[in-house]
């Protein structure tokens, strides 16, 4: 890819990118978000059309029309953002638009026999005749995977793969890609995980403000410079201050916000228990499944616990819905950002003040006076990256997305925030613009649960931190107890014996 041009609205999304692979070669493609690493992905597999520049493929020039002419051609694509069919089953999800027939007829047996040999080449051992929504996130993601390598693709993109993967899943996927490689698969890698870069990719091109700027070998550019490329900054500012945005003092007022006790939800959580001070950021720690989204939503109200107390500002509170949670001052940002929190058809405006409209409304009738002002407000204030607050929310990047539902819950002006994930998916940059209003926050009196599978962002981020393991807290720590390794201790054998950490004797 050379010379490419693509603007939205008269926002310039890519200015003369350029991008080139080598056959069996994994490029990894990192920048901030909004630098035009999903445009330049979508222009390449035709879903957007490139406004100037060249594409070629295999040696020959091509202009896809669509996704579909590019996946025939040999590109497959996987993103971020799980895009399945949730109610059509794994097998038929791995072979929808190339199924196996039999005298004209969909040959089920035979689908559902490659769908499960094809899993098992990822170490998943799953009914792929059950419904797609009824497997973890990180089942639906190998799902996606397992569909792209099936199409016999030249190229593979993987657009953010591990995400929801823990670390035994994300090993499988390395081992998968080098596998691909062997047979001269080429992968473009996009991650922010940049340990991730230096494990599985041959070369790195760094985007910034919709232009290519670096393409070396990962074995020629250390992490600093990487980190310098993606935010344009100098070499030395970064090495000396980082590109993280959270400090070492403590913000809390000892006034308890929030306390539950107890907690059983179901089979996943059981004997559960978290509290936060106003103005205290509290991390929830803990390995995938071990009941750190559940405990979340059954205290803004999503799931209501089997067994336990809540108490907010020291009353106890029965939530029994979302509504109650943000009636009693809550807000939550789902680590889903696609499903369970943009609405993609709508604006950004429209995005932003969903949880206000209650107030905003009188006798059916939105004031929209009052709702501009808020938007214009909260976009200023927060730096949200957008033509204009009519553009659609689907059209940003990740990052400006989840700001947008950081400011619909400010906007509430909340006593206590939960945030599942608030920076997955999201570049060094707009992490740490995110993180730095966290602390913001924080300062200001608000309340923070802040759920993180980056122990370094809890280390960094927390004034005081549950661990979590098998659904039930096996660790409080207050912050000069914080650490990578007590915490890792506490996931892996801690339990909880007189406010201590003990290790499980071995049987």
């Amino acid at each position: 890819m050379r010379g490419i041009d693509k603007g939205f609205a008269g926002v310039k999304a890519l200015i003369g990118a350029s991008l080139e692979v080598a056959t069996g070669e994994v490029m990894a493609l990192v920048g901030q978000n909004g630098a035009g690493k999903s445009t330049l992905i979508k222009v390449l597999t035709g879903a957007y059309r490139k406004d100037a520049g060249e594409i070629a493929f295999l040696g020959k020039p091509v202009d896809f029309t669509s996704p579909e002419e590019a996946q025939r051609a040999g590109i497959s694509a996987i993103y971020q953002e799980i895009n399945l069919i949730p109610y059509r089953s794994a097998a038929e999800n791995i072979c929808l638009g190339h199924e196996p027939r039999r005298f004209g007829f969909i040959d089920w047996r035979e689908m559902n026999r490659n769908a499960a040999e094809l899993l098992r080449r990822f170490s998943v051992e799953i009914d792929v005749r059950r419904p797609l929504m009824s497997f973890s996130t990180a089942i639906q993601q190998m799902v996606a995977i397992a569909r792209a390598v099936s199409f016999s693709a030249r190229l593979v993109i993987m657009d953010e793969p591990t995400s929801s993967l823990d670390d035994r899943e994300v090993e499988v996927l390395f081992e998968v890609i080098r596998q691909l490689k062997r047979e001269g698969v080429s992968v473009i890698f996009v991650s922010h995980r940049l340990d991730e870069l230096y494990v599985v990719c041959d070369r790195v091109t760094v985007m910034r403000d919709g232009r290519t700027v670096l393409t070396d070998r990962m074995a020629n550019v250390d992490k600093l410079q990487l980190v310098a490329a993606m935010l344009g900054r100098d070499l030395a500012t970064v090495a000396s201050k980082g590109a993280t945005a959270f400090d070492e003092s403590i913000h809390t007022t000892g006034r308890e916000l929030l306390r539950a006790e107890g907690l059983e939800i179901g089979r996943r959580v059981r004997g559960a228990r978290v509290a936060v001070d106003a103005g205290e950021i509290v991390g929830l720690a803990g390995l995938l499944g071990s009941g750190r989204t559940e405990i979340a939503r059954a205290v803004f109200g999503a799931d209501p616990p089997d067994a336990g107390r809540i108490e907010i500002g020291g009353q106890e509170a029965a939530l029994a819905s979302p509504a109650d949670g943000i009636a009693r001052g809550l807000g939550f940002c789902s680590e889903d950002r696609k499903t369970e929190g943009i609405v993609p058809a709508m604006s950004v405006r429209e995005n932003l003040t969903l949880a206000l409209l209650p107030r905003l409304t009188r006798a059916g009738i939105i004031d929209e006076a009052a709702q501009r002002d808020i938007v214009e407000r909260f976009i200023a204030r927060l730096g949200i990256k957008t033509s204009g607050p009519d553009q659609k929310i689907r059209e940003l990047s990740g990052g400006n997305q989840q700001k947008v539902l950081l400011a619909r819950w400010l906007c509430t002006n909340p006593k206590l925030l939960i945030l599942d994930e608030p920076t997955r998916g999201i570049d060094v940059g707009a992490k740490a613009e995110i993180q730095r209003l966290i602390r913001e926050l924080a300062d200001q009196g608000l309340g923070v649960l802040m759920i993180s599978s980056e122990l370094e962002e809890i280390v960094e981020g927390a004034d005081r931190v549950f661990v979590l393991r098998d659904g039930k807290t096996v660790a409080e720590l207050p912050r000069r107890e914080i650490s990578e390794p007590r915490i890792m201790a506490a996931m892996a054998h801690g339990h909880e014996q007189g406010g201590a950490i003990t290790e499980e004797t071995s049987v």
